[in-house]
């Protein structure tokens, strides 16, 4: 096992259609978790959901949360996020985060479809802000 570089962490969370794991806190305290598909901005994680879902209440709520992405299959590999939460409501900046992740997971030719879906009123841009990053790899000791 071993701590991943700064570069090593982009390229992992970069690589593929990886989806993360989103965790925060609901309103009652009980944990809650959920894949989420997301671009990067720098170091910030970026995604979609939409303001009445639980997940979007409780970030409005919180202004926290955590998030994991991994490599389900050896040598196994993990990053962890936790960090502060903004949102934005913006549609043309909706729209335009939506259709690249679109494009991320779902193909370039598909990318304006996913944008237009999804970049609708009531949907935000989350930007997840780290405070902590731990980067692991080779967890199987390859």
């Amino acid at each position: 096992m071993r701590e991943m570089t700064d570069a090593e962490t982009k390229e992992f969370l970069l690589d593929g259609t990886r989806t993360g794991k989103l965790a925060w806190v609901s309103q009652s305290g009980a944990p809650h978790v959920a894949p989420i598909w997301f671009i990067l901005d720098g170091d910030d994680i970026i995604f979609n959901t939409h303001s009445d879902s639980g997940k979007g209440k409780a970030l409005k709520r919180e202004g926290r949360a955590s998030l994991v992405v991994d490599l389900e299959e050896p040598p196994y590999a993990f990053v962890k996020i936790d960090g502060t939460i903004t949102l934005e409501d913006d549609l043309d900046i909706v729209r335009a985060v939506a259709k690249e992740i679109g494009r991320r997971y779902m193909g370039p030719e598909r990318a304006e479809e996913f944008g237009e879906r999804n970049g609708v009123p009531g949907e935000l841009v989350v930007r997840l802000t780290p405070t902590k990053i731990t980067a692991m790899d080779d967890l199987a000791g390859y």
